[in-house]
């Protein structure tokens, strides 16, 4: 591989992959204190084999605010920064850097290079440092602290506060989900000890995941002997972070307050799904329909109640 290696680019210097050219800038950018962004990429042929590339500072362009500058809280703004290189592929098959602009119209601050986003970086022991503190239930802030103090100074280490907590939930917690669904399983497990008539219920796909589950509790139960004449199942509830669908089966007392019969999570919304809740649903209330249930499930309904008087669901549920 042909590289120059030297720190500033230069019109003529050759690199082997477009790759390379593009870490070259990237270091070139954070010695001084820009961050670069790839402006556009000409491909041709039916393979769309990149030919030329151009590559900016990412506050490259102008753009007006539609903000008063009066009313604008944020100064910062695009500018039509001319910093860029141009680099293109010759007949040899190496990437040429053809055109080179280092001019810019803002300040660049090496110092404060490293904490622009593309540059901030975690290696293995803050890792691990953070994940070791999360089991203790130290929080994002205090772990933060302990690694700027471990390294003397805060100049010294490439990461804010934000990237400690944006950690927590991206790897340490995301990764997690097995052993989520494993504690609540467990948790199921020790309700059911200390109270038998608690029920619980959970279908598994093929690779041995949580697919549907049912759970209601032992006043649930209870509840149903006395208000089960009409129930109402919503799912209108969604959790965003297991992709799972909440729903819920729901009474009217005597009071005329809602009264929780039993609750359901399920990775789809369909005819499958609703039958095997249904099933789980009615095995739980000993095989006792209620007198009328929504109409929105009737699929699933018919199939496992069958015969029974299918009413309409109460708005004021």
């Amino acid at each position: 591989m042909l590289t120059f290696v030297q720190d500033v680019p230069k019109v003529g210097m050759c690199f082997g992959t477009l790759d390379d050219a593009n870490q070259f800038y990237q270091n070139y950018a954070k010695r001084v204190g820009f961050v670069i962004k790839i402006r556009f990429t000409r491909r041709v042929g039916k393979d769309k084999v990149p030919k030329n590339q151009m590559i900016t500072c990412n506050r490259e362009g102008k753009r007006k605010s539609r903000v008063s500058p009066i009313e604008k809280t944020n100064s910062r703004t695009n500018y039509n920064f001319p910093a860029r290189i141009s680099i293109r592929l010759n007949k040899e098959g190496l990437w040429v850097i053809s055109k080179v602009c280092l001019d810019h119209s803002h300040p660049c601050d090496p110092e404060m290079a490293k904490l622009l986003t593309p540059n901030r970086e975690m290696n293995m022991y803050m890792c691990r440092v953070i994940e070791r503190n999360d089991e203790a239930g130290v929080r994002p802030s205090k772990t933060s602290q302990v690694l700027v103090d471990e390294m003397g100074d805060f100049s010294k280490i490439s990461l804010m506060e934000k990237d400690v907590r944006n950690y927590f939930s991206r790897k340490v917690r995301n990764v997690t989900e097995e052993m989520d669904a494993r504690k609540m399983l467990k948790y199921f497990t020790r309700i059911k000890d200390m109270n038998s008539d608690f029920y619980f219920n959970l279908e598994l796909d093929q690779i041995k995941r949580f697919k549907t589950i049912f759970w209601a509790e032992a006043r649930s139960r209870a509840a149903y002997e006395y208000f089960g004449d009409v129930v109402s199942f919503d799912t209108t509830y969604k959790t965003n972070r297991y992709n799972m669908l909440f729903g819920s089966f729901v009474g009217l007392n005597h009071h005329g307050n809602l009264v929780l019969l039993g609750c359901g999570l399920m990775t789809k919304e369909n005819f499958g799904s609703f039958t095997w809740l249904f099933n789980a649903w009615l095995r739980c209330m000993h095989g006792k329909a209620p007198k009328s249930q929504c109409l929105g499930m009737r699929a699933g309904i018919e199939n496992v109640m069958p015969g029974h008087v299918i009413g309409y669901a109460f708005d004021t549920l």
